[in-house]
């Protein structure tokens, strides 16, 4: 007889551990650099005034609380497709668009994993080393035999390894799932130009690849929201069938209320009903259907003209802030003599710094100068500001000179 005290024994997730330590902690020193939310000067946790805004306006508007359907609302699934691809008008009406309302990106990533493995036959899944923490676990946990890491970040000089990223994926088996961050790479904030994204594009239409787009920080990188979602319109134009995961809580700071989109685009519309019975089937087997009070606020700024507007100057703002913190940063490095360069800092881009630090050179901030970050040396950008930044460059400085 099988009981639970028979369950194998697992250590903590890395994230939460680390966070869990952050807030044990009583020293008035202590540095969050952990989560990736948009904090103020201040240290605070921020909220977008527009948000509070729509939200107020849906509460107001709500007179039930329904079921949605298993794939969510369907005009907050068709805005959050048109903020990745434009007009789509056409395409959605002939069902070579659609969207599936999920639990935030993450919701996104499983939901499509899932029907690829179910429904696709697909066994095998690339995602870049180092990639988003879950990657690898939701698509083992789908189904997915082969999880196979293409290299994405040379180590040592701290940029794009773009020829291994190629070398991979060209020696992948077709009908391989790839997983592609749109912009903003978590969690080494590298992005690729138009030029490496068309040879990535080649390999994957030469190899039969099925490119799985991962996108949190859509307007995070550029600055321009168009912008940042160049390369998912780079492989609709050239004729892919492909899915994307699209989050809202970084673009909105709506973390806990898990909004997600899973767009699905076809070269036909022929099977689109088929197609969508075999997402609602998932979703209820699953978690039944998606909550609607976040998706419902997200829609409601989207569509409405003078609420999308104070959004976009607000969310401009944010990326200003992020900028202006990275440069900062890098200057108060330089000005330590921390050893090493670090014009990284500024050459990334989106919310995360990828400072490429050891393991133990991390429990050294951690237990010397109460400065909290995950294991690879990835921290928050807003985590820091005017009254830590000093601070946390001297910090780096001392650890650096001590645990090379």
């Amino acid at each position: 007889m099988v009981r639970f005290n028979d369950v194998p024994v697992v250590g903590q997730n890395g994230y939460i551990e680390v966070d869990t330590a952050f807030h044990n902690d009583t020293s008035p020193l202590k540095v969050d650099l952990v989560f990736g939310t948009f904090r103020s000067e201040d240290g605070s946790l921020y909220l977008l005034p527009v948000v509070k805004k729509a939200e107020n306006m849906v509460v107001n508007d709500t007179s039930s609380h329904d079921y949605l359907s298993p794939t969510g609302i369907e005009g907050f699934t068709k805005s959050a497709c048109r903020l990745l691809l434009g007009d789509i008008e056409k395409q959605w009406k002939d069902g070579m668009i659609f969207g599936v309302q999920c639990v935030g990106g993450a919701g996104a990533l499983k939901i499509g994993a899932e029907f690829l493995s179910r429904h696709m036959n697909c066994t095998t899944v690339y995602y870049p080393d180092p990639s988003y923490e879950i990657h690898g676990t939701v698509f083992s946990f789908s189904g997915f035999q082969n999880k196979i890491q293409y290299r994405y970040l040379n180590r040592e000089t701290k940029s794009l390894n773009f020829q291994g990223f190629c070398e991979d994926i060209s020696n992948a088996p077709i009908d391989s799932v790839v997983i592609l961050h749109a912009c903003g790479h978590n969690p080494t904030g590298l992005d690729l130009t138009k030029e490496q994204w068309k040879t990535i594009a080649e390999i994957m239409k030469e190899r039969q690849l099925i490119p799985f787009f991962d996108i949190a920080y859509q307007g995070m990188a550029s600055g321009d929201i168009e912008e940042d979602t160049w390369a998912i319109r780079h492989f609709h134009k050239e004729g892919f069938e492909f899915l994307c995961a699209q989050s809202f809580s970084k673009m909105f700071t709506m973390y806990n209320e898990r909004v997600g989109n899973l767009m699905v685009t076809l070269k036909s519309g022929h099977n689109i009903d088929s197609i969508k019975v075999h997402f609602e089937r998932i979703v209820r087997s699953i978690y039944s259907n998606p909550p609607n009070h976040g998706a419902t606020t997200v829609f409601k700024i989207l569509s409405d003209p003078e609420l999308y507007d104070e959004w976009s100057s607000s969310f401009k703002a944010m990326v200003n802030q992020i900028i202006e913190i990275r440069k900062s940063f890098r200057k108060a490095l330089e000005e330590e003599g921390a050893p090493g360069k670090w014009n990284h800092i500024t050459n990334q881009k989106g919310m995360f710094i990828m400072l490429s630090l050891t393991d133990s050179q991390v429990e050294y901030l951690r237990y010397f100068h109460h400065i909290y970050m995950v294991n690879c040396g990835r921290i928050n950008a807003t985590g820091l500001n005017t009254k830590n930044i000093s601070y946390v460059a001297k910090a780096i400085n001392d650890t650096l000179r001590k645990n090379i």
